[in-house]
């Protein structure tokens, strides 16, 4: 349920970008979610959905890039992408150590129409 609540502010965020752009719409936004955070896309868009509704972004496009969860191998010294179910390195089988990479969850930028022309903003 928490998933409603960072939604609301998602739509918040591209509300407030549109303003200030002085954009008619909200037509896409890109956001990246950490598989650690345990927000689940498809309730995100669900909730957007119903949020949007009779605003400026309604009918806009959600696209959600999932950041993987990468470990740290003290051992040798590697990143690498947690495999399901499991926390060892798959060069030298030692156990790795979990880092911030996965953890993400924000609005890598919005598309908004500007006087019916898309213009791509970054930075939200």
């Amino acid at each position: 349920m928490h998933e409603y609540r960072l939604t609301k502010q998602i739509s918040d965020i591209l509300i407030a970008a549109a303003e200030k752009h002085g954009a008619k719409r909200v037509t896409a936004a890109y956001l990246v979610i950490g598989e650690n955070t345990g927000i689940i896309p498809g309730c995100v868009q669900m909730y957007f959905d119903m949020i949007a509704k009779d605003t400026m972004a309604e009918g806009a496009r959600l696209h959600v890039q999932v950041q993987k969860s990468e470990m740290h191998c003290e051992h040798c010294g590697k990143n690498f992408i947690r495999p399901l179910f499991s926390f060892e390195c798959p060069t030298c089988g030692q156990l790795g150590s979990p880092t911030e990479i996965g953890n993400a969850f924000y609005v890598d930028r919005v598309e908004l129409d500007i006087e019916g022309e898309e213009d791509e903003h970054t930075g939200y």
